[in-house]
């Protein structure tokens, strides 16, 4: 039996984002009786300590897998995982900083998935990414497999290191589920929403999201936006709410993890609007697109990768204003390409398939 730890993630079950998810479909898609999950979980994110999760056993760490935190959480994760498993699962390269000590007492298979470049991410100081930079760098260089989860990042990591990876993106059909018309009409009313009457966006409230962009552009366009994420976690976010908020046609709304209500508000909403610039694939993306709503995204090449160039894109407000004035037809084809799109290469049943494959 192949025994394969996960690390790098805050756990199962997934509440948290896209790694958290990954995980969960991996276990959940697990059909082998020779394989056999393990996944680290943070103390700190679980009040009950479940042992064993869709077949997956659990192993939990006393410490916070974000954060300064996430380093010693990764490089104890990986010791303990050294002595269990055949093979280690890395997600993320936070703690890959440890991996030549690693290297001098274990020869275990490690696959790492490098997720979307940190160090090129605005919120981190120049400390940070230098050693996210590093991070990385040791990541490529002692991993045996490396995934990438969008062809710009699998470019960049061969011309940056010369090492060809793996390119594995996330799956989105785990929004396909049923929704009660009584629960949805509940949660239009509770947010005061009609269908198709709004546009949506769903995002961590970064710079690198380019939130002031897409709010401007809706300020303008006079068009109405609900638009979720953590609003008051950091001074971007506290500072765009002061700026908006008498505005008649944004709606501040905070993070929502609760699927069924998310589901009810993508799939009423009239187009989704995704503003991420770095990352790779991003799984709130992902899972946009099998609503089969017109998408509308930052121009940068993870988002034209992931969307095949048949999305809509926009590089600042004025041209977000234009791409909101587009036709119905336009709107309908790139409505119907997303699905197709996203039902061709995002579930999660072969991605699990593709990562099993690596294992050897």
């Amino acid at each position: 039996m192949r025994k394969v730890a996960i690390i790098g993630t805050v756990g199962v079950p997934a509440n948290y984002g896209g790694f958290e998810t990954l995980v969960e479909q991996l276990v959940r898609h697990n059909n082998s009786e020779d394989l056999q999950y393990a996944v680290y979980c943070s103390k700190k994110s679980y009040d009950d300590e479940r042992w064993v999760y869709h077949g997956a056993k659990t192993e939990y760490i006393g410490l916070s897998a974000n954060g300064m935190q996430s380093i010693p959480y990764d490089i104890l994760s990986m010791i303990r995982a050294s002595r269990k498993s055949d093979v280690i699962l890395v997600l993320g390269v936070s703690g890959c900083a440890f991996l030549p000590v690693f290297r001098l007492f274990s020869k275990k298979r490690l696959i790492i998935n490098i997720d979307g470049l940190e160090h090129h991410r605005d919120k981190w100081n120049k400390w940070v990414r230098r050693f996210l930079k590093f991070s990385e760098k040791q990541a490529v260089k002692y991993g045996d497999v490396i995934v990438t989860d969008n062809k710009g990042i699998t470019d960049y990591v061969l011309e940056e290191y010369g090492k060809a990876s793996e390119l594995i993106a996330y799956g989105g059909d785990h929004v396909l589920t049923e929704v009660d018309g009584l629960y949805a009409e509940k949660v239009l009313k509770d947010y005061n929403l009609e269908k198709d009457s709004y546009a949506m966006a769903l995002c961590r409230i970064e710079p690198e999201n380019n939130v002031h962009i897409i709010l401007e552009a809706f300020e303008r366009a006079c068009h109405s936006l609900i638009f979720i994420g953590n609003w008051q976690k950091s001074e971007y976010g506290r500072s765009l709410c002061e700026k908006y908020k008498d505005s008649a046609y944004v709606k501040f709304c905070p993070a929502v993890y609760d699927l069924s209500i998310l589901n009810v508000l993508r799939s009423n909403c009239a187009c989704y609007i995704h503003g991420h610039s770095a990352g790779g694939t991003n799984p709130s993306l992902v899972e946009a697109m099998f609503f089969g709503k017109p998408i509308i995204a930052y121009d940068c090449v993870y988002n034209r990768e992931s969307t095949e160039n048949r999305a809509m894109y926009f590089k600042d407000s004025s041209d977000l204003v234009l791409k909101l004035g587009s036709s119905a037809d336009d709107f309908f084809s790139n409505a119907r390409s997303m699905y197709e799109i996203a039902d061709r290469r995002y579930r999660w049943e072969t991605i699990a398939r593709q990562y099993e494959n690596l294992y050897g």
